[in-house]
């Protein structure tokens, strides 16, 4: 009888138990933002330029072109700006050793608008690869006594 009587009492003890209300943890939550800024991006190449060949003498007007490729994130408005050049002096001049011709670069093929550091080309990037040309020209009349390889280094900018 004893053990019948504590069967029973384990068998009322989970019913019992099983009519009671679970007991639950209280839970808080929050939210929060996940993001990323995309900046803009781009990049510069510049081709040399490079000048038919003159002799001593006068230089007779002497023009040239070469390419700058700029390519930047779809959207993003730039400005390639062109230095002054290694050897300026109220212009640009390209040398050979103390010896000097002057020169000009231009935005357009007519030559009629400066390209330099204040007056820039101004685009906006479309995430492909743009060319933008550069015309170059060696103004008429200037005494060129001295042969030899004549040169200056240009730094193309571009700033976006």
């Amino acid at each position: 009888m004893k053990k019948s009587l504590i069967q029973r009492s384990l068998v009322a003890g989970m019913v019992i138990a099983s009519l009671a209300p679970a007991v639950q943890a209280e839970t808080a939550s929050s939210s929060f933002q996940v993001g990323v800024d995309v900046r803009a991006t781009c990049s510069i190449s510049a081709a040399d330029m490079t000048f038919n060949g003159i002799t001593t003498g006068t230089t007779s007007q002497n023009d040239a072109a070469s390419d700058i490729s700029v390519s930047c994130s779809q959207g993003a408005p730039y400005a390639i700006s062109l230095s002054n050049g290694s050897n300026f002096s109220g212009g640009r001049r390209m040398n050979s050793g103390a010896h000097f011709i002057n020169y000009v670069l231009f935005q357009d093929a007519t030559r009629a608008t400066n390209w330099d550091q204040t007056n820039t080309v101004n685009f906006t990037g479309n995430g492909a690869t743009r060319v933008h040309t550069v015309f170059g020209r060696i103004p008429a009349g200037q005494s060129v006594p001295n042969m030899g390889s004549y040169a200056d280094t240009i730094v193309a900018t571009v700033s976006y």
